[in-house]
């Protein structure tokens, strides 16, 4: 074992243990499962290492590389689980040859491994295309944010054995595909990388406006999230579009501490206390998307969304948003990725802007699609442009209706208080 960086003592211990468990994860069980070609033996064996490692590191202290001998004392149980098999079929022999040959390398040898790559190659398959999204956002969080099922189902308000499956299946279905724990090529790397924005996105909007449950934000999730974004910047530091993710996230959490009052209600935009924001945030914000201007000055969806933020984020007053150029960039994020989102959210920029007749023309229209209709979202636009316009009876409906389709607790008290109490205009 490498040197130690010190032992903690008393009730500090575990605590530490489990940090270094939460940020080393990724690395350990990326390079097992690369090697043992599957999941669930590099959860296995990885948890044996952790054990070895609680058991071990309170006496002898945190080496100075966890990660590179936990993979080595997990890769050794490998090893001797290998040894212990009885009647070795054609893949078990391939693989404890594998084994053996990496057992050769103790953890001196691992240290100078590239152990980012193997997170890269971790990230790549539990965002796999072959797999439905919600499953590829509990993978994630399993494999890559290091959570347990039981914080993942919290999460997602679901109950644990359900979560477990989730992830059981997940397992199955990457292992039935035959899919290789390889980062994709440069002709794949593009439509891939999307998947892999689209789960650590997903995870973020669950935390930043919670689909269901008594709190409307999860910061832990949106904490998750950011640090997933983080750590792809750093293994893909030419890829415009996460950084400009990364951006989006930090200038929209900046606003937190602003978008729930004292009793956790939530706060609309208008409304919020902006010294409340988080100035911090929003400079490593803009800091972030100055970096994806400068790998690709014509930005992809996440850059657009970031810029709008960034609208946002610059105007010391509510009043003193730029709503013209809002609308300017939804028009471009529109062409790029045409989406009824999309238009839904540039006709509050419309509305905004002075013109609430012609979005809630834009919204009537919305609404009328198929499916579309019982989005919350669209009755609560359509609520408020009717207020705006003074047809408070209309309003007043369209509040409750959206109250009605609304899953989450605060925001279905939220619409029901607009819905008694007339709009001010």
């Amino acid at each position: 074992m490498s040197s130690a960086a010190g032992a903690p003592r008393g009730g500090a211990t575990q605590a530490a243990i489990e940090a270094v468990w939460r940020i080393e994860s990724a690395k350990v069980l990326g390079a097992l499962a690369r090697t043992l070609g599957g999941f669930d033996e590099a959860e296995e064996f990885a948890q044996d290492a952790l054990v070895q490692a609680l058991e071990q590191w309170p006496r002898t202290g945190i080496p100075r590389n966890p990660a590179a001998w936990l993979t080595t004392v997990a890769r050794r149980r490998a090893v001797d689980s290998w040894r212990r098999r009885v009647g070795l079929d054609e893949r078990h022999a391939e693989l404890g040859h594998r084994l053996e040959v990496a057992e050769q390398s103790g953890p001196e040898q691992l240290a100078l491994e590239p152990l980012h790559d193997e997170v890269l190659r971790l990230i790549f398959v539990a965002c796999h295309p072959v797999l439905a999204r919600p499953s590829r956002v509990a993978l994630t969080l399993r494999m890559v944010g290091g959570l347990s099922t039981d914080e993942i189902a919290r999460a997602f308000l679901v109950p644990s054995p359900t979560m477990g499956q989730r992830i059981s299946r997940a397992k199955r279905s990457i292992a039935e595909a035959g899919v290789p724990f390889e980062v994709p090529d440069a002709a794949e790397l593009p439509g891939r990388l999307g998947a892999v924005l689209e789960v650590i996105y997903l995870i973020f909007n669950e935390g930043y406006s919670a689909s269901g449950g008594a709190d409307l934000l999860r910061p832990d999730l949106c904490r998750e999230a950011l640090r997933l974004g983080r750590v792809l910047a750093s293994l893909l530091p030419r890829e415009s579009e996460v950084f400009a993710l990364v951006a989006l996230m930090e200038l929209q959490m900046s606003r937190f501490a602003a978008r729930t009052d004292a009793a956790g209600d939530p706060v609309v935009l208008p409304d919020q206390d902006r010294r409340r924001w988080d100035r911090t945030a929003i400079a490593r914000g803009r800091e972030a998307l100055g970096r994806a201007r400068q790998l690709a000055p014509e930005l992809g969806s996440y850059g657009l969304q970031a810029e709008l933020a960034e609208c946002h984020a610059v105007a010391v007053r509510a009043e003193d948003t730029d709503w013209s150029r809002i609308v300017r960039t939804y028009d471009r994020l529109f062409a790029l990725t045409p989406s009824p989102v999309v238009e839904l959210n540039r006709a509050v920029a419309v509305a905004m802007s002075g013109h609430p007749e012609e979005a809630l023309a834009v919204v009537d229209e919305l609404a009328a699609r198929p499916g579309f209709g019982t989005f919350h979202l669209v009755s609560g636009v359509r609520a408020d442009l009717l207020a705006r316009l003074g047809r408070e009876q209309e309003a007043r409906a369209e509040f409750l209706r959206a109250a009605e389709l609304a899953g989450n607790e605060r925001v279905k008290a939220m619409l029901m208080a607009r819905a008694a109490v007339p709009a001010e205009r």
